[in-house]
């Protein structure tokens, strides 16, 4: 009676997502049905440990063999081949799912665990770029969720469809899928693992084509799944960086710093490695944003080290440090390389800017056009905005201000609407200078300054330096003389009695000179000024 009670208490916790409560007492359970031995993976899963999770799944595969339970075996195979490819082990998740569809040779052709072995199929043809193959087995996966009524795998197959829909262009079609598939995951009718894949490529889907709303809905709620789980490891990292692309578009750049830098940490922990090249690479582009380039670079590498391309951030960095033309050969590399609408529509608005940079004024104009038509297509607030800003920019890099100031208006006003404060600056930017060709410089002087006050409020310097050289202000951080010959001797690695020294002044006084800087530079450190001084040509 003790034993069954036990079992009652951990299928309980299991039920209440008490993950760490369900793990441990159904391992200590002695003869586990094949339900619970897949809640015992469930929970070693949800917990991170995805040896344990392999060990229970092999256990209720034997269990099922030894049944005589084919299509048992077959649902545990499936999940070993599903747990293996996560954890980046592709040639054993390739055999389990080999072994599962042999089991599956001599049994019915409509069966709903074909649909499931069709999701291992449909991976692989992605993989190969196969994409009318692909979309033939998620449409089959779909039919084949609808029929029997499961609600895991029409959740996954609602996601895969999505996913090639939007690649191939159809945006609206594809959201429409997934919003589906979310239903099923909002209204608890999804397992735990499949509720979190799909969380998680709803809000990835959402983030490539700029659709901020969608995804700041969907970010609120996976935080709220995650911390109903307190002993959750996968998915959690994913969150923090989801929610940071959030505080990034908001303006709130050191909150959006210590949530990259937490989900770093819990990839880390969980041993999902390569997912932290996202992060690092979206912790570069705020570190770019505010002008520490060496920190930005470092950032960028080190997500180039876990195999993720940190583009077009990299390039921007390259054009901002003054390699205009490594930059533009990155961009024109990496559009050779794109096919899809999608990825894209994430290239084409730092590839404007860049081509600006080099002096290609005609290959920019086209490649904001191409933006201007994926916009149109997707229909997503961000994109159109970004599209706006970018035909402004040529336009005024054509010296055509009437056609430039409708497009720099409409980004305003888009990004204003999505709470984006660097883009609006940025936007009123193109306003000022539009004005200023029409002859308006009292307006021009008005948006630039508004610009300007934005980029110093959200530590943006290089955005604010940039600005201010158009309102003709100082354009050394506004540093006095005597501040900016302190700050050469600091980058050329004097101590502050040395500076004293060679500028007869006392340790005080020069002390306070660094104090100046430091503030007006917005950075904390003698090393990140001195940094600042090489990346701004102030030595």
């Amino acid at each position: 009676m003790g034993i069954v009670d036990d079992l009652e208490r951990a299928r309980a916790a299991y039920e209440r997502r008490d993950w760490a409560t369900a793990y441990e007492r159904l391992s200590a359970g002695s003869d586990l049905r094949a339900g619970d031995l897949l809640s015992l993976a469930t929970a070693a899963y949800l917990l991170g440990d995805i040896d344990a999770c392999i060990r229970a799944l092999q256990r209720g595969y034997r269990s099922q063999v030894d049944a005589g339970d084919t299509l048992g075996a077959v649902r545990f195979a499936f999940w070993l081949g599903l747990v293996h490819n996560v954890r980046g082990e592709v040639a054993v998740g390739s055999g389990w799912s080999a072994r599962a569809e042999r089991l599956l040779a001599d049994q019915p052709a409509d069966l709903v665990e074909r649909g499931y072995l069709r999701l291992h199929e449909f991976f692989r043809h992605l993989e190969q770029g196969d994409f009318a193959g692909a979309s033939r087995l998620g449409t089959e996966i779909t039919e084949l969720a609808r029929r029997f009524g499961d609600s895991d795998l029409l959740a996954q197959g609602l996601v895969c469809q999505g996913r090639l829909l939007m690649y191939s262009g159809r945006v609206p079609e594809g959201l429409a899928l997934l919003d589906e598939a979310m239903v099923g995951v909002a209204a608890g009718e999804v397992s735990p693992i499949f509720a979190g894949n799909a969380y998680c490529a709803m809000i990835e889907a959402c983030q490539e084509i700029l659709d901020f709303a969608r995804a700041s809905a969907w970010t609120t709620a996976l935080t709220r799944w995650c911390d109903s789980q307190p002993d959750l490891v996968p998915y959690t990292g994913q969150c923090a960086v989801h929610r940071g692309q959030i505080l990034r578009l908001h303006g709130a750049y050191g909150q959006a710093l210590a949530e990259f830098t937490d989900a770093c940490r819990r990839y880390a922990e969980s041993g999902a490695q390569a997912a932290a090249g996202l992060a690092l690479s979206e912790c570069g582009d705020v570190l770019r944003i505010r002008g520490d380039y060496a920190a930005a670079e470092a950032s960028y590498a080190e997500a180039a080290g876990y195999g993720y391309e940190a583009q077009p951030g990299r390039a921007l960095l390259q054009m901002a440090r003054g390699r205009t033309s490594a930059a533009v050969a990155a961009v024109r590399r990496l559009l050779a390389e794109t096919g899809d609408p999608v990825h894209r529509s994430r290239l084409l608005g730092g590839a404007v800017e860049v081509l600006l940079a080099g002096g290609y004024v005609d290959d920019a104009e086209a490649a904001a056009v191409e933006l201007t038509e994926i916009a149109t297509g997707f229909g997503c607030a961000g994109l159109r905005a970004t599209a706006a800003y970018c035909s402004a920019l040529v336009a005024l890099e054509r010296g055509d201000a009437e056609q430039a100031l409708p497009h720099a208006r409409v980004a305003t006003q888009a990004w204003s609407g999505l709470q984006a404060p660097y883009e609006v600056a940025r936007s009123k930017v193109l306003v000022g200078r539009a004005f200023r060709l029409l002859g308006d410089e009292d307006s021009a002087e008005s948006e630039l300054t508004a610009a300007a006050k934005t980029f110093g409020d959200l530590g943006a310097a290089p955005a604010r330096q940039e600005t201010e050289k158009l309102l003709h202000r100082d354009t050394a951080g506004g540093l006095t003389g005597r501040e900016l010959e302190v700050l050469r001797l600091v980058a050329s690695g004097n101590s502050n009695t040395e500076i004293a020294h060679r500028l007869v002044l006392s340790d005080k006084t020069v002390a306070r000179h660094l104090t100046n800087i430091f503030t007006k530079l917005d950075v904390p450190s003698r090393t990140a000024a001195a940094a600042f001084a090489r990346d701004h040509d102030l030595l």
